[in-house]
């Protein structure tokens, strides 16, 4: 990946946990932020959502460079035939969470990585299965955590992932908004076949 230190790569994100996803995978980055509407239209389904999010944050960059590479993210949760995005305030933080309460959700992240005028989309899916929490662990989640900037209002790295989380079938760091694993395999790709 030493190739990558001739590119001036770009996360497109304020999520500290991307932030600290790349610099664990070594890649070099710089982070820049614009702001973006994030609705979606209502005929999209499930993976399309946070594929069309991914995409939709990645156009917003009109002055790339020759060398320049935008990185970009998006998270849902998935349950019941309907997307969670992030709650706008306490009481849809606990209407979510209490709906995921002893049943399997899908946490799907989708990452946009744009080189001039080739966007590479893709998204993985991980399933999880919440246990049943009282109202009085909800609150105290909420009010301590404040987790108004995850999908599905909850952090599976936070206490509620520890204490209601019991079983999920596919990629931890999905769950946490960034499927890894396929980033660092679609980047090495790109490069490599530039």
């Amino acid at each position: 990946m030493k190739e990558l230190e001739k590119y001036n790569i770009i996360l497109a994100s304020g999520s500290p946990r991307r932030q600290q996803f790349l610099k664990d995978l070594e890649i070099p980055f710089e982070v820049k932020l614009k702001p973006v509407d994030e609705d979606f239209p209502d005929h999209l389904y499930k993976t399309e959502i946070p594929e069309y999010l991914a995409k939709l944050k990645a156009e917003a960059y009109t002055d790339l460079k020759p060398n320049g590479i935008i990185i970009t993210g998006d998270t849902i949760v998935w349950h019941k035939d309907k997307a969670l995005n992030k709650p706008v305030d306490k009481d849809e933080a606990f209407e979510m969470i209490s709906s995921l309460q002893h049943s399997w959700h899908q946490v799907i992240s989708a990452f946009c990585i744009r080189k001039g005028d080739r966007y590479v989309v893709k998204s993985d899916t991980t399933e999880v299965f919440f246990e049943n929490l009282s109202d009085e662990d909800i609150w105290h989640y909420i009010n301590t955590y404040k987790p108004y900037d995850k999908a599905g209002a909850y952090g599976i790295q936070e206490w509620i992932g520890q204490v209601g989380i019991s079983k999920i079938i596919g990629s931890y760091f999905t769950v946490m908004g960034f499927p890894t694993h396929l980033f660092y395999k679609t980047l090495k790709n790109l490069i490599e076949n530039e």
